[in-house]
């Protein structure tokens, strides 16, 4: 196994584990990827409890969701992760999970409002919803495409999260940080009865400028 491949294993494995005692996803649920090359890149098996996968337990697969080595099934939401592979030259990795509160935003047809915090616009941007698909299916992709270009990370509603990064670990500090804020605006509502009020645009400029 070349190190290049042996190190994005191990990434992986790490994810799984952080997203598990996180609480992120449960049993089965979820699926992460790592881009190995042009059309080829690492995922999570089906069916697979994440907080038990080891690194031989994962797959490469090219982006028509063809095994090119391990054993059993890939993921059954490949299809989302070859989108962003197909669209997206510049992310590396891809997280998908099914964070409680951000999957209950998406219940409540709350949208997440990234330009409440500083630090969550800086580090993800803006957080569309994509519309209701089914999962496992072609339906999947086909609800992501309009926003997967120009973000960092979508909500799929009643399906939890996509995020994406240069790495498997920007990908997953992305999430947590987003569900952290989501644990905010919940006790901001309770506290204040209403969402809080967005940073200005001259505000979230500013940000761009300083942090770029």
């Amino acid at each position: 196994m070349e190190s290049r491949e042996a190190m994005a294993r191990e990434e992986i494995v790490w994810a799984c584990q952080k997203l598990a005692a996180a609480g992120l996803i449960a049993a089965s649920d979820g699926n992460v990827s790592c881009r190995l090359g042009r059309g080829v890149y690492l995922i999570t098996p089906s069916g697979f409890p994440k907080a038990e996968v080891k690194p031989k337990d994962l797959l490469v697969i090219d982006t028509a969701g063809s095994v090119l080595s391990g054993n059993g099934k890939p993921s059954s939401e490949w299809r989302l992760h070859s989108l962003v592979y197909e669209k997206r030259a510049d992310v590396g990795a891809v997280v998908h999970a099914h964070p409680a509160l951000l999957t209950a935003m998406t219940l409540a047809g709350v949208p997440f409002s990234s330009e409440v915090f500083p630090e969550v616009w800086v580090a993800v941007g803006p957080v569309p919803t994509a519309p209701y698909a089914m999962p496992s299916t072609d339906e999947v992709p086909r609800s992501l495409l309009p926003f997967v270009e120009n973000h960092h990370a979508v909500l799929l509603s009643r399906h939890g999260s996509l995020t994406m990064g240069r790495d498997v670990r920007q990908a997953y500090y992305r999430l947590e940080k987003m569900e952290h804020a989501a644990r905010s605006l919940l006790a901001a509502c309770v506290f204040g009865g209403r969402m809080p009020d967005s940073l200005s645009a001259v505000q979230l400029e500013q940000l761009a400028r300083l942090f770029s």
